[in-house]
């Protein structure tokens, strides 16, 4: 961080070709719980979200809707702010690349580009996929588009080309002294080796539509969707403006501490975002985090499917605290999460109304009953280990959930937080405090004192802690504990024992009303209208296509590429999205491989965390695996020969740098090492001594 005491996060800006989702949520609240958090740990804090409103598709799309490209565009970026609105999100500001204030921004980034020498004039003629603005290396006119299966339009037009291919060693060299730049590992690992593939020139503008930002000095051409979406992370805060105001907000804020997206669009920032900035000799941001996509019951989100799931159902039944926490709990940061009503529910009963609800509820109920609404003070003579223990828990589980929250372990985060709600629920349950009450004598009324008030400090912790995840919950809890704004919490201070004496509670109510069966049937039912109306409304149907976390899938790719150097002509083709080899540069075919391959194998010691049947595949496993530096989501064809519950805390070997790959709509990421059987049975390879996990076998 360059600028100490400052914070600055952004998620991707979303494409208006559909109005918001769930997938969309889960990014943004991701970003507004690390944002909150920031800001109780006293951060000057910078929030920024919005909208990318540019390109052929939307408007194709607009002409459809029998309305202007900026109607069309006004009226679905309203839809996402007033969504976020709608959840209380903290942003900051909302950025839409329809602003003069980013079109100003924009054109200064292409001068300055071109002055330094990294733009010139070329043309291009092949396919086009106008759905995922994306340019098709295809045999012919008509051929599909390899990301959406459309037919591709043949296209012929002049373009301007950045510099791309000077930017390969460039790129190397800073991911190499930046080991941190791009998380997780997988990501990062995917990156650098499509940049050691080779790199080629890239299409920043287009002439065959309008509606985009005009070329300066060359207004016939529009600047390409992604070098003009990519800069709103600079054009928010001040980039290409003269205004002393605005320039002394980028000199704070930037270069961005986080940038969060979806795995599917890391190629555009890991590496044509900082080949802009490197080439423009500006400040990189700090660190881009990919996320994985959110399935719905085990299938990719789609129009198609019919299985698109907006935020406003859950709002209107269950609420947004049971959203947020739903999203941060279930899902494994990084790795592709699962989303139904069936498992929101059952999170919801079980996590929050029955173990943070009930500890709440039944805590500040018997203040109020044997105390008359005033906290009581422990005596230190009533103490015992049982008491002492929870103090400890609570210490440590401060500490942990810091930590974890820091590496973005959200989920690793709230079970930590729910371990010490756990822990005091059954600390209740073992010391009586009613029947304590019941006796009616000065030790036993120190010993109630001192069990109320160890439930109480520890509640406290876990509210606080929580906050950011579900602010509206918390802040009830916090007011009933007669603390007042929790907003006002200095949680880099947060210790045990702070509740100052004398300290009456407010009025103490339940927060979490427990969710009946009927739930699920009536959130289906709510989304299914819902999907009907929209597309009476909106022609929803034209304009949305596969759906995943913070950005849809394909969504558009600028990757035309330069097959020729820049002084000639260029006739571009599209790459290869894995920088793959192509026909006539496979290796030749061998039964052994030399040392060198073999050493391109990075095998961790890794410890399963969580194991569980795949629904409807009888020989699979999903697991969560520690590996040390991250947890990873694995899938495995081990469930006939291992019961899952069964190997849970067990050490395993994982080959940590393969390509993920999608079994029944799950992304695994890794493969467990296992010696297959006469009988097809796997054995799982394992150590006689004590291995550290995340070690790397040699």
């Amino acid at each position: 961080m360059d600028n100490p005491g400052k914070f600055y996060i952004t998620t991707p800006i979303y494409y208006v070709n559909a109005r918001p989702h769930i997938g969309h949520t889960y990014t943004t609240v991701v970003c507004d719980a690390i944002a909150r958090r920031q800001r109780m740990m006293g951060m000057d804090t910078f929030f920024l979200t919005g909208t990318d409103e540019h390109g052929q598709k939307i408007e194709r799309s607009a002409a459809a809707a029998g309305c202007s490209p900026k109607e069309f565009a006004d009226k679905v970026s309203g839809e996402f702010r007033g969504l976020w609105d709608r959840m209380k999100i903290t942003y900051d500001d909302f950025i839409r690349t329809t602003e003069p204030r980013h079109m100003r921004g924009v054109q200064a980034l292409f001068t300055r580009l071109q002055e330094r020498g990294f733009i010139y004039k070329g043309s291009y003629s092949g396919q086009y996929c106008v759905y995922d603005e994306l340019y098709v290396d295809a045999a012919g006119p008509g051929a599909p588009c390899p990301e959406c299966g459309r037919s591709t339009e043949t296209v012929h037009e002049e373009n301007y080309f950045f510099k791309l291919s000077a930017m390969q060693e460039p790129l190397l060299k800073f991911y190499a002294e930046h080991p941190d730049f791009i998380r997780p590992e997988t990501r990062r690992n995917e990156v650098i080796a499509f940049v050691r593939s080779g790199l080629r020139d890239l299409s920043v503008s287009r002439t065959s539509f309008k509606w985009g930002i005009p070329v300066p000095g060359d207004p016939k051409h529009v600047i390409y969707v992604w070098l003009d979406a990519l800069a709103n992370y600079m054009t928010a805060i001040g980039y290409g403006s003269d205004d002393l105001k605005d320039q002394q907000k980028l000199a704070r804020y930037w270069p961005a501490d986080v940038h969060m997206i979806g795995k599917e669009i890391v190629r555009f920032h890991c590496v044509y975002w900082p080949a802009f900035l490197l080439a423009a000799d500006l400040p990189l941001p700090c660190s881009i985090i990919a996320h994985g996509w959110l399935l719905f019951e085990e299938s990719k989100m789609s129009k198609s499917r019919g299985n698109i799931v907006r935020s406003e159902t859950i709002l209107d039944t269950l609420g947004q605290d049971a959203l947020r926490y739903f999203l941060l709990r279930e899902i494994v940061f990084g790795q592709d999460g699962s989303f139904s009503f069936d498992a929101l529910v059952q999170r919801f009963n079980a996590d929050l109304a029955n173990d943070l609800g009930n500890l709440s509820s039944r805590t500040l109920s018997m203040i109020s009953r044997y105390f008359d609404g005033e906290i009581p003070y422990p005596s230190p003579a009533a103490r015992n280990p049982g008491d002492e223990a929870i103090e400890v828990l609570a210490q440590k589980t401060i500490a942990d959930f810091h930590a974890q929250f820091e590496q973005f372990q959200f989920s690793r985060a709230l079970e930590t937080a729910w371990g010490l709600v756990s822990a005091v629920n059954k600390y209740i349950v073992e010391n009586e405090p009613w029947a304590v009450a019941e006796r009616d004598d000065k030790d036993s009324k120190a010993r109630l004192a001192t069990i109320l008030r160890t439930a109480v400090e520890a509640l406290r912790i876990v509210t606080a802690l929580v906050h950011p995840v579900i602010p509206e919950a918390s802040a009830r809890i916090w007011s009933q504990l007669g603390l007042g704004d929790i907003k006002q919490l200095n949680l880099r201070e947060l210790a045990w024992g702070q509740i100052p004496n004398g300290t009456k509670l407010g009025k103490v109510e339940p927060v979490f009303p427990r969710a009946d069966k009927s739930m699920i049937e009536r959130m289906q039912q709510m989304e299914q209208q819902r999907s009907g109306e929209s597309e009476k409304r909106t022609g929803e149907s034209q304009l949305v296509g596969p759906a995943s976390i913070g950005a849809e899938a394909g969504q558009r790719a600028t990757e035309a590429v330069a097959a020729q150097s820049p002084s000639s002509s260029p006739t571009l083709s599209q790459s290869d999205k894995g920088g793959a080899p192509t026909a006539g540069h496979s290796a030749p075919a061998s039964d052994k491989i030399s040392i060198d391959d073999f050493l391109k194998v990075e095998m961790r010691v890794g410890e399963i965390k969580v194991a569980e049947r795949v629904k409807g595949a009888d020989k699979l496993l999903r697991m969560e695996v520690d590996i040390g530096s991250e947890v990873r989501q694995v899938v495995a064809g081990i469930a006939k020969a291992y019961e899952p519950e069964k190997l849970v805390g067990r050490k395993v070997v994982i080959v940590a740098n393969l390509q993920p790959r999608k079994l029944r709509g799950l992304e695994s990421n890794g493969m467990i090492v296992a010696a297959s059987l006469d009988d097809g049975l796997p054995v799982l390879a394992s150590f006689l001594e004590d291995v550290p996990v995340g070690a790397k076998l040699k």
